[in-house]
């Protein structure tokens, strides 16, 4: 309340003070509970606006798996009912889904592999890279995000590639591939034999860097059997740490009762039945850089890749 003064006052009598005194108190009286209820809403206000602000999203209701976590024997399975998307689809025996679900492990690769892989997506990358906060390095297509678009890594950089990537390279990134391969059949009951890996299988590397391009913006709900078409199981290998690497940047699956995160962790593989029983969203990094690997599986043959090779 801002008091006015004004020139040359009049001063009032005993009995004008005590009037004014009495009017002012009941005034007071008067307004004394909206105000109570509105510095009690301020109170709730900044309450809830630091729970947001610490909690980083204040969507997610449960943690699935924490970072700080090691999943060191069997993977942990949430088993999730199969959406009738599968319906619309043709079958195939021995890989299409009869149970859906998703689950995370530890005891696939282990953080000097994934330091590795990482190692490589970072000498790939630093040949180009995104514009905006997302950037992607195919092996097997050979795209590489630059700038606002993607170039063939082969072919734009020609005989250079035999200086940024080996047939070390190579080979454990098929060992890595293989291993997540039979995880993931394992786990759902298939047959690996009768699971392909499919496009696009890729590495991603995501700041905090303003989106520039569509292909940026990688924080939108979606899923990945109508997303990509020929996904029937979808996995990630995590190639740093969630709250030390970068933040942000968790992965979360969208269910009609909540959302569910799993927090990532270097060496942490975590997959998924690729129907809209797994709607999911990856958190927009706010800090640091968040590095992994997209490795897909068809039951199609007729979208089947192989490994990549050098050129």
């Amino acid at each position: 309340m801002t008091i006015q003064r004004r020139s040359n006052p009049k001063v009032p009598d005993a009995n004008g003070i005590e009037k004014k005194i009495k009017r002012q108190a009941s005034a007071w009286r008067g307004s004394r509970g909206p105000m109570l209820l509105l510095l009690g809403g301020l109170v709730v206000c900044v309450t809830v606006a630091w729970l947001v602000l610490a909690s980083g999203d204040s969507e997610i209701t449960e943690t699935l798996v924490r970072k700080g976590e090691l999943i060191a024997q069997q993977p942990r399975v949430y088993d999730v009912p199969c959406s009738e998307d599968y319906d619309n689809y043709k079958r195939y025996p021995g890989c299409t889904p009869l149970k859906c679900g998703r689950a995370v492990t530890d005891a696939v690769v282990t953080r000097e592999e994934a330091q590795m892989l990482r190692r490589l997506a970072e000498r790939g990358l630093s040949l180009a890279g995104s514009d905006g906060g997302a950037s992607i390095l195919d092996l097997h297509s050979g795209a590489l995000s630059m700038g606002k678009q993607f170039v063939n890594i082969y072919r734009y950089f020609g005989d250079q590639i035999g200086e940024v990537f080996t047939s070390e390279d190579f080979q454990l990134y098929s060992n890595v591939r293989a291993r997540i391969q039979a995880v993931v059949a394992e786990t759902f009951g298939l047959d690996p034999a009768l699971m392909y890996l499919t496009k696009p299988t890729f590495f991603s590397r995501i700041n905090s860097t303003g989106a520039q391009t569509q292909h940026d913006e990688y924080w939108h709900p979606h899923i990945d059997k109508v997303t990509y078409g020929s996904f029937d199981y979808t996995s990630l290998l995590y190639l740093s740490d969630y709250g030390s690497d970068f933040t942000g940047g968790r992965f979360i699956f969208m269910d009609p009762s909540g959302n569910r995160t799993v927090e990532p962790r270097a060496g942490r593989v975590s997959f998924f039945s690729s129907g809209s029983e797994n709607l999911h969203r990856v958190e927009q990094v706010t800090w640091g850089t968040r590095f992994a690997i997209t490795v897909s599986f068809t039951c199609d043959p007729a979208h089947a890749i192989a490994d990549p090779a050098l050129p």
